[in-house]
């Protein structure tokens, strides 16, 4: 029988640490979903709304190779998506590992026969990590004006630069 996991994330700016996780739930399962969150549970569960629409955000994730199907996640309990997409393996960043939430998850997805794999969480990039670089370079762009904008060269019909 098929082993079917589940790899539920946000998946907003999209980063390598996304990667590895899809990468590594494939090598642990046979048929690999991928739950993006919509933005409504997202402005719900984290206070903000995603940078990248649901669905682009699907559109990206589908592209991935280790993905086999995308499905939105679009109630709060991951049990209930479970219910709906049925999965026999969750798969987490550690850094959910021993908190509330992970304690939480571990007990209802226990219940219910499913397993809870962790993998490594990538500490050197996060979508949050990004949105704070991005808000950051936002706020040190120079103004539009004459010298942002760069000069428009003349190119000959072959597409070569002319030297005038």
């Amino acid at each position: 029988m098929a082993r079917i996991g589940y790899a539920p994330g946000a998946y907003d700016l999209f980063h390598v640490g996304h990667l590895n996780i899809l990468r590594l739930a494939k090598q642990h399962c046979d048929h690999l979903i991928a739950g993006v969150v919509s933005d409504e549970m997202l402005e719900l569960t984290k206070g903000a709304r995603p940078v990248v629409p649901l669905a682009e955000r699907m559109e990206i994730v589908r592209h991935i190779s280790f993905v086999d199907e995308v499905v939105a996640e679009v109630v709060p309990d991951k049990v209930d998506t479970w219910r709906s997409v049925g999965f026999d393996v969750i798969f987490k960043g550690d850094d959910w590992r021993g908190t509330a939430k992970g304690d939480k998850l571990e007990r209802d997805f226990a219940a219910v026969g499913v397993e809870v794999h962790y993998f490594p969480y990538t500490v050197h990039t996060s979508s949050t990590a990004l949105r704070r670089a991005l808000a950051q370079l936002d706020g040190l762009a120079p103004a539009p004006g004459p010298a942002a904008v760069a000069p428009v060269l003349p190119v000959h019909e072959a597409g070569v630069l002319s030297q005038a």
